[in-house]
Order: structure tokens, then C-alpha cells, then sequence
């Protein structure tokens, strides 16, 4: 009986150390992206030039980052003499990548806006509404952006 103890303490032992190593490593955390960070704080101040440069060279290593793309635009948007051709295109490019992103649809509805184009940044409005049922910033920011503009028309 002895040999059949020392047998199945063996056994068990080599059963626990296989699951152990069988086991699946845990999730790692993603790594912060240095590129976003950085460009999030030269936003942050106002150092549109600054962010754009970030982007600019991120989006050259991976244009396939919605993030990306909405953020370039946005600091385009907000710095001096925004060129509005590619505002648009990167907010489009944003979308395309990922289509439910809430801060593109704000973003992109205020661009129209900027250009006048009410009627395009009511339809991002709905976007934002269908992806917002319960209601999220980016459709109150742009909802006040909107209602903004309809007031300074019909003042006119």
C-alpha cells in the first residue's frame, strides 16, 4: 500500500505541474500608445502644430488607426487656416475604420458646421443619437453645437 501512496503522490504531482504549465498566460494590458499620449497632451494646451506633427508621423507608421485619423483632423480643425479637405478625409478615414466611433461623428458634425453645412451635422447628430440610447457627451456637445448655429440663423 506504501508503493501505491508514493505512486499516486507522483502522479498527482506531475498532473498539477502539467495544468500549471498547460494554463493559459493572463491577458496582458495593451501598451500605452506614447504616439496618442503625447499628441492628447499637445491638444490638451493648444499646441495644435504640435499634434499635428505627432499624428502625422504616427498615421505614417499606421494608417490604420481610427484614433488617428480623428485626432489629426481635430487638431487640422483647431489650429490656424484649417485646411478643410483634409479635416473631412480624416474624419471619413476614421469612420471607415471604425464606424461607430462617437468622437468622429461630434468632430465630423462640427466641421460641417464650420462650413456651414447644417443639414450634414444633423445627420452625424443621429448617428450619435442611434449610438447613444442612453445618451453619451458627444451627442450633447454636438445637440448644443447644432441648436447654436439653427439660433444665429434664425436671428439673421
Amino acid at each position: 500500500m506504501k508503493k501505491t501512496g508514493q505512486h499516486l503522490l507522483i502522479i498527482t504531482f506531475f498532473s498539477a505541474a502539467t495544468a500549471a504549465w498547460a494554463a493559459p498566460d493572463p491577458p496582458k494590458e495593451p501598451e500605452p500608445d506614447k504616439q496618442l499620449e503625447d499628441a492628447r497632451a499637445a491638444i490638451a494646451t493648444g499646441n495644435w502644430a504640435s499634434a499635428r506633427g505627432i499624428l502625422r508621423a504616427a498615421l505614417l507608421q499606421d494608417a490604420g488607426k481610427a484614433e488617428y485619423h480623428n485626432l489629426y483632423a481635430y487638431s487640422i480643425r483647431r489650429g490656424e487656416n484649417p485646411r478643410m479637405d483634409l479635416v473631412f478625409r480624416h474624419y471619413n478615414e476614421a469612420l471607415r475604420l471604425e464606424p461607430r466611433h462617437r468622437g468622429a461623428h461630434e468632430y465630423l458634425g462640427e466641421a460641417y458646421l464650420m462650413v456651414g453645412n447644417v443639414a450634414k451635422a444633423r445627420e452625424h447628430l443621429e448617428a450619435l443619437a442611434g449610438l447613444c440610447s442612453s445618451g453619451c457627451e458627444e451627442h450633447a456637445k454636438l445637440s448644443r453645437a447644432v441648436a447654436d448655429v439653427e439660433q444665429r440663423h434664425a436671428k439673421k
